[in-house]
């Protein structure tokens, strides 16, 4: 699986915790375009990750090869501060965090791709959602942070098609994001059983049967 590199950009005079965040595997076919554009492609698939993770465990678990095998343009980061990427002073602020994520689709060359946020990662997602939707194809929540942050109006606003996601033994984020995020219009659910609040972990291949049934039904 190829691995690219890029150079992040400089804020304050310092790297923004993009070096070495770029952790790609390719469709088989592209038809010298990219994934997601104009002529009826797939969308690409932007990972975030948990706090105890970095962009390797998608790679570890197979789901960005799963993705690949399928026809999708996915792709895994490390956030800044975990991995291979250096803290960034831009995402002490909810501005900052959408900044960089506007960042990472620009530099990526992704249009309209499908974000997939579990857990701590929710605290650049949300805002992103709520910021930035009609930038989104699609949403998939898995029991993100940050749901209560926000009101059930600004969730009624986001017109993103959304996969809510958690396992049945998640007793807490998983709950508690549902709660907030059933506000969102365009929504479904989907509880992996036998499995905790990572649940890609516990069960990844129901976790990736969700998954694609979800992209499959994106227009």
């Amino acid at each position: 699986m190829p691995v690219s590199r890029r150079r992040g950009p400089v804020v304050a005079g310092r790297q923004a915790g993009l070096r070495r965040w770029r952790r790609e595997v390719r469709v088989r076919r592209e038809l010298g375009q990219p994934a997601g554009c104009c002529g009826g492609g797939r969308p690409d698939v932007l990972f975030l990750h948990g706090q105890a993770f970095t962009s390797k465990t998608w790679e570890a678990l197979g789901t960005l090869a799963v993705l690949a095998a399928e026809g999708y343009r996915a792709v895994a980061i490390d956030l800044p501060g975990y991995g291979d990427s250096p803290p960034a002073e831009m995402v002490v602020t909810v501005q900052g965090r959408v900044a960089f994520l506007d960042h990472v689709l620009q530099e990526l060359g992704m249009r309209r791709p499908v974000l997939v946020s579990p857990s701590m990662s929710g605290r650049f997602a949300l805002p992103f959602l709520l910021a930035r939707g009609d930038r989104l194809a699609g949403f998939v929540a898995i029991a993100p942070v940050g749901t209560k942050d926000y009101a059930a109006e600004q969730y009624r606003r986001v017109q993103t098609p959304t996969l809510i996601l958690y396992g049945d033994r998640d007793a807490s984020l998983g709950p508690q994001a549902l709660q907030s995020l059933r506000h969102l219009p365009g929504h479904r659910v989907a509880v992996v059983p036998d499995a905790g609040h990572a649940c890609y972990l516990d069960k990844p291949e129901d976790f990736h049967r969700a998954l694609l049934g979800f992209l499959r039904q994106l227009k």
